[in-house]
């Protein structure tokens, strides 16, 4: 599990972006947030903790939650 801070929501496009405490920074899409999150609420800057996953595209944030 990692831990970081959203960097940024695109809502109308239903997912964000967010930086890991090592620096990486991880792509998460709004179907892999936690079902006690509000996608439409989140903003920058709030704590989560996070699953890493493999994608086509590299890696990307699952099971994303509140720290």
């Amino acid at each position: 599990m990692s831990v970081g801070t959203i960097k940024k929501i695109v809502a109308g496009r239903g997912f964000g972006f967010i930086q890991a405490e090592d620096g990486r920074e991880y792509f998460f899409h709004r179907s892999e947030i936690d079902s006690s999150m509000d996608f439409d609420s989140l903003s920058g800057g709030e704590r989560v903790s996070f699953d890493v996953q493999s994608s086509p595209k590299g890696p990307r944030a699952s099971r994303v939650r509140f720290a």
